[in-house]
């Protein structure tokens, strides 16, 4: 299947936009959007984060309107913005863009395909975006992502960047 865009929650967003690499996003998606609700949820958070700020001027370039949620997601009881960006992918040929655990078994249930904010690392230097992951994944796990070790340490090997000390999120 063709992917026309991949649709980006608020973690991945305010992720990227903490270590200043939203740029990976722009190079690996075919599309890129971001429904009203992340970015309300990211402006919500402005006075907690100082990169909010830019993580909402670009996604505001890619901003797509709120959907009429379907009950297949309705009936998750996810936060806005995942239940936004699950409804936008079921309307196309899409990626949901999301680390919530929760939305991604919903992702699941429904078919739908799916990267998170390690998936992104792994695929851009899959793709020669980066000459590394390892460095990419470390400021994310710095920056707040939640991500088993071992699953982190499996996904690098699996790129070959086997090795390597990880601490957990502080």
């Amino acid at each position: 299947m063709t992917v026309d865009a991949w649709v980006i929650n608020a973690s991945p967003l305010i992720l990227y936009s903490r270590i200043g690499r939203l740029d990976l996003i722009e190079g690996l998606a075919p599309a890129v959007a971001v429904p009203e609700s992340v970015i309300e949820e990211v402006r919500a958070g402005m006075h907690k984060d100082e990169t909010a700020i830019q993580a909402i001027d670009w996604a505001t370039r890619f901003r797509v309107p709120d959907v009429v949620l379907p009950a297949s997601v309705e009936r998750w009881n996810l936060g806005s913005g995942e239940s936004q960006v699950i409804s936008y992918c079921l309307q196309g040929a899409r990626w949901a863009v999301l680390d919530d655990q929760m939305a991604r078994r919903c992702v699941c249930s429904l078919g739908l395909l799916m990267i998170g904010s390690l998936g992104i690392a792994l695929r851009a230097k899959e793709r020669g975006l980066i000459e590394a992951a390892r460095p990419i994944v470390e400021r994310l796990v710095a920056e707040g992502m939640f991500a088993n070790i071992d699953l982190i340490d499996r996904s690098l090997a699996a790129v070959g960047e086997a090795g390597g000390q990880h601490r957990e999120p502080g």
